[in-house]
């Protein structure tokens, strides 16, 4: 049945209501169930009182927003996916590799390797799972005109012999590693599998996370269906446009939206949500780094795992667990060379 005759069955759902609240994104019920009635009333042009009768309906429904015992949040937890960095100590560091269903952020300064973690992953996702992907497709938010498919192309031809082979059974193209031809259409189809989109304006970001929720239900019964999203930089514009102490409470404000709707792709979807952070430095820091990452506690908070990227000699790259549920503090060292991200 298709997801609008399905929306019908909500009180004061009608034909025209269900196409609404389906150009508005919300084609199911349990994306309407996380809904707060003042979004819905807001996006899909609907009464008060009959949103908050469509989102308590759909609630009813999609059968959340009760309690459940910890071994139903335990086989809840054994779909989450782990992607592989690929670089064994980074990946023992993340307890696997970076989680669906989560917020993971990435912050650094300027050439600490930020943008490269999000082209390998970009790549990475696509593996088939036994070799530490999500055998899946990526989107990616750029706001800081960092995406370069040059990249994506190195990165591929730096996958071990094993791994590309193993990668070209499973997208079907016959030949080996060191055929060109096979190559050019391995990388090609790697490609196809990205979706990017340059944000011009944090308006326009906020919108694209909209937009990210949309393409990930739809591409979910795909053979390859959206398994991570990056946005490289989350707090680029932000920073941009909202200066001074002024301007502050409204950046937050409008930042914890944002987060909440990156937040959503990741739980719907079971996609892994990967953001990079701009830092600056705390002049009042007399011991240790007095690099900290922008966004405040909003960001702090909202983000499941927290990682710190730093600069070491040559192309070396510290990598450093700062905050994570259920994960010790900890660090690893990976090498950004020209074939992408490398052990030690």
């Amino acid at each position: 049945m298709a997801a609008d005759a399905d929306l019908e069955t909500l009180p004061g759902v009608g034909p025209a209501t269900a196409e609404k609240l389906k150009d508005a994104g919300f084609d199911s019920f349990q994306g309407l169930a996380v809904a707060s009635p003042s979004e819905l009333s807001n996006t899909a042009d609907v009464g008060d009182s009959t949103a908050s009768d469509i989102v308590q309906a759909a609630r009813e429904a999609a059968d959340v927003g009760g309690f459940e015992t910890g071994a139903d949040v335990l086989e809840r937890r054994e779909k989450i996916g782990k992607l592989s960095w690929k670089i064994d100590e980074v990946d023992e560091l993340l307890g696997g590799g970076v989680e669906t269903q989560s917020i993971t952020e990435v912050y650094g300064e300027f050439g600490s390797g930020k943008s490269q973690v999000t082209h390998q992953l970009c790549v990475n996702v696509q593996l088939p799972k036994e070799h530490g992907g999500l055998g899946g497709a990526a989107m990616f938010v750029d706001s800081e005109d960092t995406f370069r498919p040059e990249r994506i192309d190195d990165m591929v031809r730096g996958l071990s012999d094993e791994t590309l082979e193993a990668f070209m059974e499973d997208r079907e193209i016959e030949g080996s590693p060191d055929d060109d031809e096979a190559m050019d259409e391995l990388i090609e189809s790697v490609l196809d599998q990205i979706h990017v989109a340059k944000a011009f304006n944090s308006n326009h970001q906020m919108l694209l996370a909209e937009k990210a929720q949309e393409l990930a239900s739809e591409t979910q019964d795909d053979e390859y269906p959206i398994r991570l999203l990056c946005v490289d930089s989350l707090t680029a514009h932000f920073r941009a446009e909202y200066v001074g102490r002024g301007e502050l409470a409204e950046r937050q404000q409008k930042l914890n939206k944002h987060l909440h709707d990156l937040d959503k792709v990741g739980n719907l979807h079971n996609v892994a949500v990967l953001v990079t952070n701009q830092v600056a430095s705390n002049p009042d820091s007399f011991f240790g780094d007095p690099t900290q990452p922008i966004g405040g506690n909003i960001l702090g908070h909202k983000s499941t795992f927290r990682i710190y990227l730093r600069k070491s000699k040559g192309d070396k790259r510290i990598v450093k667990m700062v905050d994570a549920p259920n994960l010790p503090d900890g660090e690893a060292v990976m090498r950004v060379e020209d074939g992408g991200l490398k052990p030690e």
